[in-house]
């Protein structure tokens, strides 16, 4: 899954570009996670169109948000010369489980919370700056559906939304993307100690090997089988996750009247 990443890089600038000019925005707002994706995202928005109009927004959350992606974040935001800001959103949070008689400690529920906590203050900024919200998901999270529907699924565009996570990370080495921010391990930190890959039960390298074979390519499950050395099981759950998070990757339906 080799990319050409001048090229990427070319088409992806000009689509930002693109996307300022026909929605007579001013700029853009990223959410800067500390992440390979973030950072990537930052990096071309700036090449588009200059440090000046791109405003990076750090959301962590106290407890669970690791201190180096902050550290990580604020490196990247001071590299590319970009204003940013940092929110911490606990209390905020806090406030939900104040106001609802009926909030609990589930995970996942919570972690939905958060994701669109943060892309309800990306949006204020947005608003109050006449900017759009930059996306940072890329094609292995938005196929299989790993992102939070009205989350970090609620953006204006996605610079990144038709290139795999390996491919990302191809276009990061060519950017020049610090060695340890490349070799982070990729986290979602919607709770203490998430990883993506264990969360999934499949490394991205496999991930997106499959998808490749059956979005790209329209193999069956059975030929996928055949051309990679990964085990039947996770083909199939790779197909289901596709199948079941299909709601997430169009809009609401409506009857027909």
């Amino acid at each position: 899954m080799e990319i050409d990443p001048k090229k990427v890089c070319e088409k992806i600038v000009d689509f930002i570009q693109s996307s300022i000019e026909h929605s007579e925005t001013t700029g853009v707002v990223i959410g800067l996670s500390g992440g390979i994706d973030s950072t990537v995202t930052a990096y071309l928005a700036v090449e588009a169109i200059g440090a000046d109009n791109v405003l990076g927004l750090l959301l962590p959350e106290r407890g669970i948000t690791r201190p180096e992606d902050v550290l990580d974040a604020v490196e990247v935001a001071g590299k590319l010369g970009i204003a940013n800001k940092t929110i911490e959103i606990s209390d905020i949070l806090r406030s939900f489980s104040y106001a609802m008689p009926d909030y609990t400690d589930n995970i996942l529920a919570n972690g939905n919370l958060k994701a669109r906590t943060r892309m309800c203050i990306l949006y204020y900024y947005a608003n109050l700056l006449n900017r759009l919200v930059v996306g940072t998901s890329n094609k292995t999270e938005l196929l299989i559906g790993y992102f939070t529907k009205y989350g970090d699924g609620g953006v204006d565009i996605e610079p990144l939304g038709n290139l795999y996570k390996t491919q990302v990370k191809q276009l990061a080495r060519y950017l020049g993307v610090s060695k340890h921010i490349l070799e982070k391990v990729p986290s979602a930190g919607l709770w203490l100690g998430q990883t993506d890959e264990e969360e999934l039960g499949i490394s991205y390298g496999e991930l997106d090997q499959i998808l490749g074979l059956l979005v790209d390519e329209g193999k069956s499950i059975e030929a996928a089988k055949s051309l990679c050395n990964i085990p039947e099981e996770k083909i199939k759950q790779v197909r289901r996750r596709i199948e079941a998070n299909k709601h997430k990757r169009i809009p609401p339906p409506s009857p027909v009247i």
